[in-house]
């Protein structure tokens, strides 16, 4: 969540392939769309900003020349050029997705995880082939970031005054594809990364690497709405999707064949900032720290923290809420009355008077409205605070109606100021690339990751290796080490 938060919840709708596809016939030879590029790339702004930003400098650049590499292999006018648009994300969430239009995006935190260049290149050739086959025609007139399963657990699924909440809400929770789709983008992905001479079997390990880092994820959060990173809520992850893309790979090239580029992958990414960008505020185990607002609050034990560019979501089984925040140039009864208006759009949301409170020294307000949706009626709850002159911050919460705050009350309350110290406490954790001296173990090195927890585990992870992996000296490996404020 950045420093100028959103006063509404409510944004545009980014509706991606709403034209007849994102493909054209020019002169015998396939394009990509005039209309398809000029809308993604209207839109691209705003995905960028929702996502904290875009990583440039030279991983920026190292990553679009990988994949302008793969993508001159898709047959489309001018793919090794400027056909196809690719973003690097400063987002934390594991996740890459393509957008009709030519615009390929992939996230810092998937970079992490990647151990060489040919499994950045399976990543990106898996994606440039979901435009090269055109998927967005099955895929048309939906929202990119409308589809939030995870908010109200459906039960807003259709509503009018309520949608644009999950319009705003967040990274990566986008459209899934069919089987046969992903089936299709792995298989020509693998095709393209081969053409363009990398090792196919780079796909495959990709995989089983995701696949390992979502069954981390689910262990240390304890299965709930943060444990599936983005990448497998939208690209379905399985072992036979691993033995799958094996097969393909020993198809398209013979064993042996290729390049890995595992040194210059590893010196492009030494330095990458992994988790959480303090500048957005860092998640805790249950808590929601942001050093430069000086805030934090905690969740409910089971709940899930997804936090965005511009709010922060909540997300369990009995509830979803959003923390956000502005302009707050009247009473805290106006500021939630304009949140009320925001949220409905064009409708009318009725609600009762605020009720004034103070929590942990802060003026605060609150109050609960019940709104009608397709599945039946929700309370909708607007909790705001009055943080400092002209600056207010507030909660969405959404439960069952007749529960008001229901198992949000200990949240609401919970919300306090950062002192000095614990702000200057919190730091980045950074990739460090480091080389394995004689008698490092995976143990020993592990010691030296940033956590308090999970150690091995996440260095296990982060590296694609086991508990009985010798490390050779000489060789190098990738660590999670804290990093200096910048």
């Amino acid at each position: 969540m950045k420093i100028k938060l959103l006063l509404a919840l409510s944004a545009s709708v980014l509706v991606m392939g709403c034209a007849a596809g994102g493909l054209t016939q020019e002169g015998g030879a396939r394009a990509i769309s005039q209309s398809a590029a000029q809308q993604a790339a209207q839109q691209h702004p705003q995905v960028v900003a929702e996502f904290g930003g875009a990583v440039g400098g030279t991983t920026g650049a190292y990553v679009t020349q990988v994949g302008r590499k793969v993508a001159a292999q898709t047959g489309i006018q001018g793919g090794g050029t400027g056909a196809y648009t690719i973003t690097t994300l400063n987002s934390p969430v594991l996740n890459a997705f393509a957008v009709p239009g030519g615009y390929v995006y992939v996230t810092r935190q998937l970079l992490g995880l990647m151990d060489d260049e040919a499994e950045l290149a399976s990543v990106l050739g898996h994606e440039v082939g979901h435009i090269a086959a055109d998927h967005s025609k099955q895929r048309q007139d939906r929202g990119l970031l409308t589809q939030l399963g995870a908010l109200a657990v459906g039960v807003l699924t259709g509503s009018g005054e309520l949608a644009q909440v999950a319009s705003q809400v967040s990274q990566g929770l986008f459209l899934s594809y069919s089987r046969s789709q992903e089936y299709e983008a792995d298989a020509l992905g693998i095709r393209y990364m081969a053409a363009a001479g990398y090792d196919a079997n780079a796909s495959a390990d990709m995989l089983a690497s995701l696949g390992a880092a979502s069954a981390l994820d689910a262990r240390i959060q304890g299965n709930d709405q943060r444990a599936t990173p983005s990448w497998a809520r939208t690209h379905p992850l399985s072992e036979d999707r691993v033995k799958r893309a094996t097969a393909l790979a020993g198809q398209v090239q013979a064993p042996g064949g290729g390049i890995r580029n595992r040194d210059q992958y590893l010196n492009a990414i030494d330095g990458l900032l992994y988790d959480d960008d303090p500048r957005q505020g860092i998640v805790d185990g249950n808590r929601f720290l942001h050093p430069d607002l000086k805030l934090k609050f905690a969740v409910p034990q089971g709940y899930g923290i997804q936090n965005g560019a511009s709010a922060v979501t909540i997300s369990g089984a009995n509830g979803q809420a959003q923390f956000s925040g502005g302009a707050s140039g009247g009473s805290l009864s106006d500021y939630i009355g304009k949140v009320f208006q925001a949220l409905a759009g064009q409708s009318q949301i009725s609600y009762p008077q605020p009720r004034s409170t103070t929590v942990n020294g802060i003026p605060a307000a609150y109050t609960t409205a019940t709104a009608a949706t397709q599945q039946g009626q929700v309370d909708v709850t607007v909790f705001a605070y009055q943080w400092a002159p002209g600056t207010a911050y507030h909660f969405v919460t959404i439960t069952p109606a007749g529960s008001g705050l229901g198992p949000f009350g200990s949240m609401a309350t919970s919300l306090a100021r950062l002192t000095t110290a614990e702000a200057a406490a919190i730091r980045p954790r950074v990739i460090d690339v480091v080389t394995v001296r004689a008698g490092d173990t995976v143990q020993s090195l592990a010691a030296r990751m940033a956590y308090d927890d999970y150690k091995l585990e996440r260095f296990l992870t982060l590296n694609a290796l086991t508990a009985s992996s010798r490390l050779a000296p000489g060789s190098k490996v990738k660590l999670v080490v804290y990093g200096n404020r910048s």
